[in-house]
């Protein structure tokens, strides 16, 4: 069976795309987090539903997901 990639991101995460938090996934994944976001003071992150998202700030990103701030470009 061929799977798209929002059936893999769906089959990792157990979310769909547009709604993937940055917590709470099914398999635990590697976070890598553009090192532009932490030139904000608030962010907004995907809360498990497309429609549904939540207000930090790039630290407790960066805390809560262990994540790798990198430059992306």
């Amino acid at each position: 069976m061929r799977f798209g990639v929002a059936d893999f991101v769906r089959e990792r995460t157990g979310f769909v795309i547009g709604g993937v938090p940055p917590l709470g996934h099914k398999e635990a994944i590697a976070t890598i987090i553009d090192e532009d976001l932490l030139q904000f003071q608030t962010i907004w992150a995907a809360a498990g539903r497309p429609k549904a998202v939540f207000e930090l700030t790039p630290d407790q990103l960066v805390g809560m997901t262990k994540g790798r701030v990198m430059a992306i470009i």
